[in-house]
């Protein structure tokens, strides 16, 4: 898996069909967006794939349909999947057969990553079947608890430290990572209200990050943004000003 220097894009995460005008949901508007991320300076794109409902998906036609599209517009960059567990009604075994099917997609309509909350049930089995996939593995760490687990699953490519909540400290999570040796690239970001701060955090660690109307909908001075691509402006901005007063 390509290491990620600055920052990854995160097209629209669980956010409902309008919830800002500019989220994208089809694979129309999802290769639209990745290619605006991209050329604002996004170095890979994560997506949450949709049905024709606008609802989430891990069906391997939605995963396909959302992979290839993104392909056709970004053609040079890594395109991530989430795989959470909520997507399938928290059913762990039918999360598990779905991911199992993409087995049928094509390279061209493969992601690929995809990222795996360790917190889930499942992550073990679930991590596997993706590497036999040939799918690279990010695992989301969310807290002191989740670094543990993964020390003892194993290491993976990619560990992307998420701050969702108020509380919890991410260069305590990170430091627990190292002191149990957990390899793998690191990737720094929060949501909501955390995500700017997270996004400043990373600059002045020289991590990567992650930024996208997934994670928020405003500037880091609560103001509108347009789209994905404002986004990944603004952010690369706040990272790269952290960073040189480091």
């Amino acid at each position: 898996m390509s290491p990620i220097a600055r920052l990854k894009v995160a097209l629209n995460g669980s956010r409902p069909a309008g919830a800002h005008p500019a989220l994208p949901c089809t694979p129309d508007e999802l290769g639209a967006a990745a290619q605006g991320a991209v050329a604002a300076g996004a170095e890979a794109v994560h997506l949450h794939a949709r049905g024709e409902d606008t609802r989430e998906s891990l069906e391997a036609q939605d995963i396909g349909a959302a992979v290839a599209a993104v392909r056709r517009t970004c053609p040079a960059t890594p395109v991530g999947v989430s795989t959470g567990l909520w997507i399938t009604g928290k059913d762990v075994t039918k999360r598990q057969e779905a991911v199992a099917g993409w087995a049928g997609l094509t390279r061209y309509q493969r992601p690929d990553f995809a990222s795996v909350n360790v917190s889930e049930p499942g992550f073990t089995e679930l991590a596997a079947t993706l590497q036999e996939l040939g799918i690279a593995v990010e695992a989301g760490v969310w807290t002191l608890d989740d670094a543990d687990a993964l020390s003892i699953a194993g290491g993976v490519p990619r560990v992307l430290v998420e701050i969702m909540r108020a509380g919890d400290d991410p260069e305590a999570i990170l430091r627990r990572l190292d002191e149990f040796g957990v390899v793998g690239e690191r990737l720094l970001h929060g949501e909501g209200e955390h995500c700017w701060d997270l996004v400043a955090l990373a600059g002045r660690l020289g991590l990567p990050t992650r930024i996208g109307l997934e994670d928020t909908l405003t500037g880091p001075d609560g103001e509108p943004v347009a789209d994905n691509a404002e986004l990944v402006r603004l952010a690369l901005s706040v990272w790269s000003s952290a960073r040189s007063v480091a």
